[in-house]
């Protein structure tokens, strides 16, 4: 049995299976925009609705809220993405081509500690993590590509621009009579959708701190770098909750959390070992945080992150307070005193999480003498969750297998087969992630009323009664463990 090493892999899975297509595809695609297919929408699904489940229903002081894409440019002003959400910026004056500054440089390290330079790899990394503040960065960055000779990977040109700040909203237009004063953004998070509804949700709900706002939709960043799959798009989604506490029992809140949220990969069938915690440096903090962790899984290229958790002190609401004018404090009546809740953010990427679900169920495994590539998520999962067939097509066989495809499909997601032999069929659906198949025979209709169930991950096989199918797929999903 082989695991994955390469996201191609995972990429040309992708397309042939009906997960994920490039957008926009028959015109040559549009870069870093992608599109889910079949399996790939219910999947998606599958995942969003564990995660709102989990994260609202199992917690009855957690809420939720469906905020707009468009928000008041102001919103923006006060959260600080107008003035410091950037990327620095470098050009190649001989291809035109523009590069992330900090990623061309790690691409470098990564190729000289190919190349056997560990020794000079270190010391680049070294300048790149003591790289200055946020206002110097551009400066820095541009001293160790020009110091270190580091070349434009397309053209092997070492002709540069400076490195400059981009901003990475989108700007729109706003209304059939716009004008340039009438720009909006595209929001880049979700998060402030919920901040701006805080006082409509703590006035119109019976929430009291501490209290917590949960929130799925798409953000939007311009990223001039996007590569690595769905992993960094321009279109995204994000899952994420902003919990409100009282100042000073913010560290246990974050402690909290940060437990609760690496239970929850675990509980989706992530393996345990491709998990971890990477706590952000206290200098390279972003501005409106006190702590900072990200949970990282290792992908085929290295260690990344999938969620966030921040402990984002008072920042947000005290800045919105600010711009709008509006009181955005909390009363605790039991205690009679007021105070702007801290809030601990957990965010993370619903992209990126079906990037690592899929990652981390390929497997390929040797059958007979003959390769199987098969999906071994966890069930609740899984987009197809059972298959039905009947061995071979006739009429018998048909009508006991649609009946049983009408039964189950009111409880778990189904599909009917009757193409090609048992053994191929298994293969399609072990591609496709699906746990349970369901095989009916002659001996079903002729003898002892039974099928054979045949399970994914280990291929075994036993013969079950017709009225024993749905429990055997529940226990199934109950019992199931990541292998």
């Amino acid at each position: 049995m082989s695991n994955l090493d390469s996201l191609d892999t995972i990429v040309s899975l992708a397309k042939a299976r009906g997960f994920i297509f490039q957008s926009s595809e028959i015109y040559g695609g549009l870069s870093a925009v992608y599109d889910y297919g079949p399996l790939g929408v219910e999947l998606k699904r599958n995942i969003q609705n564990i995660w709102w489940k989990d994260m609202t229903q199992r917690h009855e002081n957690i809420v939720g809220v469906d905020a707009a894409v468009f928000m008041h440019p102001k919103v923006w002003e006060a959260s600080g993405h107008i003035e410091g959400f950037n990327d620095p910026m470098i050009d190649d004056k001989q291809s035109k081509k523009r590069y992330r500054a900090d990623m061309l440089i790690e691409d470098c390290i990564l190729n000289l500690a190919k190349d056997g330079k560990k020794e000079k790899a270190a010391e680049i990394q070294e300048l790149l993590n003591t790289s200055g503040t946020r206002k110097n960065l551009a400066k820095d960055l541009y001293d160790i590509i020009i110091e270190n000779e580091i070349k434009a990977p397309d053209s092997g040109a070492f002709d540069w621009t400076e490195v400059r700040q981009f901003n990475l909203m989108f700007k729109t237009a706003f209304g059939a009579t716009s004008s340039e004063d009438d720009g909006v953004y595209l929001r880049p998070e979700t998060a402030q959708g919920i901040f701006v509804n805080y006082k409509n949700i703590l006035d119109t709900s019976r929430v009291s701190v501490p209290f917590g706002i949960a929130q799925t939709g798409k953000a939007f960043r311009n990223e001039v770098v996007a590569r690595q799959f769905v992993f960094r798009m321009r279109e995204f989604e994000q899952m994420e909750m902003q919990y409100f506490v009282e100042p000073g029992t913010d560290s246990n809140a974050y402690a909290l959390w940060k437990k609760k949220r690496l239970s929850w990969h675990k509980s989706i069938g992530i393996r345990e070992e491709n998990l971890r915690f990477s706590d952000h440096p206290k200098d390279k903090l972003a501005h409106y945080a006190l702590a900072a962790v990200d949970v990282q899984y290792k992908f085929p290229i290295g260690w990344q992150e999938v969620e966030g958790i921040h402990n984002r002190s008072d920042f947000d609401l005290t800045q919105h307070q600010k711009l709008s004018g509006k009181k955005l404090d909390y009363f605790d009546q039991k205690n009679n005193k007021r105070y702007v809740p801290y809030v601990i953010e957990t965010s993370i990427g619903l992209d990126r999480c079906i990037l690592m679900v899929l990652c981390d169920a390929y497997r390929e495994e040797e059958v007979n003498g003959e390769k199987r590539t098969v999906l071994k998520m966890h069930p609740e999962l899984a987009p197809i969750q059972v298959g039905v067939f009947p061995l071979v097509k006739k009429s018998g066989l048909q009508e006991v297998a649609r009946k049983i495809e009408a039964e189950l499909i009111e409880h778990y997601s189904v599909r009917y087969d009757e193409t090609g032999s048992i053994g191929k069929r298994y293969r399609r659906l072990d591609e496709a992630g699906t746990p349970f198949c369901i095989t009916v025979d002659f001996d079903t209709i002729e003898t002892d009323n039974k099928v054979t169930i045949r399970y994914r991950d280990d291929m075994s096989q036993e013969r079950i009664p017709l009225n024993k199918i749905a429990y055997a797929i529940k226990e199934g999903i109950k019992d199931w463990k990541p292998s």
